[in-house]
């Protein structure tokens, strides 16, 4: 096989999805994260953007995000640790440390580099990583570079992970990782089940809160607020790219930690710091958060909302306390055909069909925000409704 033939057969595919229907990448949304976007000069109900609390186009943010261009310009074009750090930089790190009740905070320019990176810097050969199962590809490639021995245990399964903690040495480092949310099946890691294990065995615990950050808590602080966990986990980790608005990531642990990741973190040192309106732009996100809690309430009111609808229609729903719906389809032609068919009803969702699931557990993926009223979920679960009845689904 020469270096092109894998992209040559890989088309081959990829053009039988698309003549069936089947493709659903890369489409073209304007914008991208509303609650209402355009697709081919038609209006659709966005119901596959994890833009939960619809900060991407509130006034203040958008304000804050137009002011520090104007003053700090388009990007930084340096590292973190040489030229590219500025006041807005610091202030985040900071601001990011007081909202996730940690001593130190350092900023990533994406959310897979942030667990990537401190997965890959903190452990080291003789050590032993142990991931749940369904964790992201971030902190997989993160287990991937990192030379310390990795254990998998099943998704939240406590006995599964006590078993794996059993079979380690007691002297070795341990890393439990998991994400705080489960960007598939919207299920919420069982934390204080991992704490009690981790005490129990000497093991550190990594969250990567990704969903959880600005949709769990009752004030928006994540998993760990949900679970009064804060300041009681070793690393915090998070993205800016869901309920935050715009894009980069961030870990938050102990001042030694966050200045040996700034200097260790080869995603860190070797990638161009975020653009100064990136800081400025989570700032802003995160007084918003804090000044206008009926945002979090309106999130979870609209997720019951379309759970509840969708439940009296007769579709089958993953038990999920969050905006993230997973709507059990078990068939992987029936859920493509699906989601083409609520495109066409003026509805977006994303199908999830293997290896991102279990084989026979494909699932239309919804996720909801605060930014939809109830005459947009009205309509979409009009549309389940019509779609669903067509396909025998229901």
């Amino acid at each position: 096989m020469s270096l092109y033939d894998k992209c040559f057969e890989f088309k081959k595919r990829i053009d039988y999805l698309k003549s069936q229907n089947y493709f659903f990448y890369f489409r073209e949304f304007n914008p991208a994260a509303d609650p209402v976007v355009t697709r081919k000069g038609k209006k659709m109900i966005m119901l596959g953007s994890n833009n939960y609390l619809n900060l991407t186009s509130h006034p203040k943010v958008v304000d804050a995000t137009i002011k520090a261009i104007k003053e700090y310009g388009t990007g930084a074009c340096s590292s973190r640790i040489l030229t590219g750090t500025t006041s807005l930089h610091n202030k985040l790190e900071k601001r990011l440390a007081e909202f996730k009740e940690t001593e130190d905070c350092v900023v990533y320019s994406t959310g897979f580099t942030a667990m990537m990176g401190t997965v890959a810097a903190m452990t080291e050969a003789g050590d032993i990583i142990i991931s749940d199962e369904l964790n992201h590809a971030s902190i997989v490639d993160g287990c991937r570079i990192s030379k310390a021995q990795v254990k998998i245990y099943k998704h939240n399964d406590m006995i599964s992970l006590e078993d794996q903690l059993a079979n380690c040495s007691p002297d070795v480092n341990k890393l439990i990782v998991t994400d705080g949310v489960f960007s598939m099946k919207g299920s919420v890691a069982n934390l204080p089940g991992i704490k009690k294990l981790a005490d129990k065995y000497n093991a550190q615990i990594m969250v990567d809160d990704a969903h959880g950050t600005g949709v769990l808590g009752k004030k928006g602080h994540g998993t760990l607020e949900h679970f009064d966990l804060e300041g009681k986990i070793a690393f915090v980790c998070g993205t800016f790219s869901k309920a935050l608005g715009t894009i980069g990531g961030f870990t938050g642990a102990t001042h030694e930690v966050v200045e040996y990741l700034k200097l260790n973190s080869r995603s860190f040192i070797f990638t161009a710091s975020p653009p100064p309106s990136i800081a400025a732009t989570v700032l802003a996100s995160l007084d918003v958060i804090e000044k206008e809690p009926e945002l979090l309430q309106r999130l979870h009111k609209n997720s019951n909302l379309l759970k509840q609808g969708l439940k009296e229609i007769g579709f089958v729903l993953e038990d999920t306390i969050t905006p993230i719906i997973p709507v059990l389809i078990n068939d992987d032609e029936k859920t493509f055909k699906m989601a083409g068919q609520l495109e066409d009803e003026g509805v977006i969702v994303n199908p999830i069909v293997p290896p991102a699931v279990p084989k026979d557990n494909s699932i239309i993926r919804v996720s909801v925000t605060a930014g939809h009223t109830d005459d947009d979920l009205g309509i979409a679960l009009e549309k389940f409704k019509k779609v669903g009845k067509k396909l025998e689904i229901i």
